[in-house]
């Protein structure tokens, strides 16, 4: 009776899952940065490249709120990805026309999407979000940052756009290839104020000024400590010491810092929250 109930869960959570890849191929395009193309376009509401954050869903009048981690996005070239709050997917999503400014219609293929079951998210979300996203297609309505989608029974999903992290007063996370826990992480924090960067890099704490103008930062000489580390966590750290001395771009997409020095090098952030 246990694994009945177990693998009911399991299948809810999956048609939760499944059906909301879709969501954002039915939206419309704009950068991380907020200098994309804007959520309208000549053929209707179309939003990619954005993390929507689900709010809520509303099955029969009954309105189940979403976990605060329930997120989806899709990518150009239809690759979408996200997190129920619990179990995370990754499909390919087209959007058709339906002409007439009649607004679109999403399609989902080639999902693939964990199977596991979280205390923190509740079976009636998953399972009402799975029937109000899945049982055909869905219409869009956009208003300012936020999204309704709603089905030909009128059940609702509401999704809003999630906002990004800010580059200053946030713990940025580093992780350094191959290594677990905390061990080789580096964690660096921008001062708007003072102008610096500070922190630690996988082996030794780093300091430096930190000027931030148009979409670059100017870090200047690194003044750090002196251990000495193991060959792999010195290795990592000298990758990261070459992005000072110099300009580098940055983006942030949501909770993802990416900085990219002048001769190429990338390294990639994510929120300490």
């Amino acid at each position: 009776m246990y694994r009945q109930k177990q693998q009911r869960s399991m299948t809810l959570t999956a048609a939760a899952v499944v059906a909301l890849v879709p969501l954002a191929a039915a939206c419309g395009s704009e950068k991380a940065d907020g200098t994309g193309s804007g959520s309208v376009g000549a053929d209707g509401p179309r939003v990619t490249g954005v993390r929507w954050s689900i709010d809520s869903v509303t099955v029969d009048g009954t309105t189940h709120r979403a976990p605060d981690a329930a997120h989806v996005r899709i990518d150009d070239g239809g690759e979408a990805a996200g997190s129920t709050g619990c179990n995370g997917f990754s499909a390919r999503a087209a959007v058709e026309d339906e002409g007439g400014g009649g607004g679109q219609r999403v399609r989902l293929s080639d999902a693939l999407f964990t199977e596991k079951a979280c205390a923190k998210t509740p079976a009636d979300f998953e399972k009402s979000l799975g029937r109000a996203l899945t049982t055909g297609p869905l219409t869009t309505r956009s208003e300012g940052d936020r999204l309704t989608l709603t089905t030909a029974d009128g059940d609702t999903v509401r999704l809003s756009r999630s906002e990004d992290a800010s580059l200053h007063g946030t713990k940025w996370v580093v992780d350094a290839p191959g290594r677990k826990g905390d061990e080789g992480r580096a964690r660096l924090t921008f001062d708007q104020d003072a102008k610096t960067v500070s922190g630690r890099l996988p082996c030794n704490h780093v300091n430096a000024r930190a000027t931030v103008s148009d979409g670059r930062i100017t870090l200047g000489t690194p003044s750090t400590t002196r251990m000495m580390c193991e060959g792999s966590l010195m290795a990592a750290e000298k990758r990261l010491l070459g992005l000072f001395d110099g300009k580098v771009d940055y983006r942030i997409d949501h909770e993802t810092l990416t900085l990219t020095s002048e001769d190429g090098v990338t390294v990639r952030a994510v929120a300490d929250r």
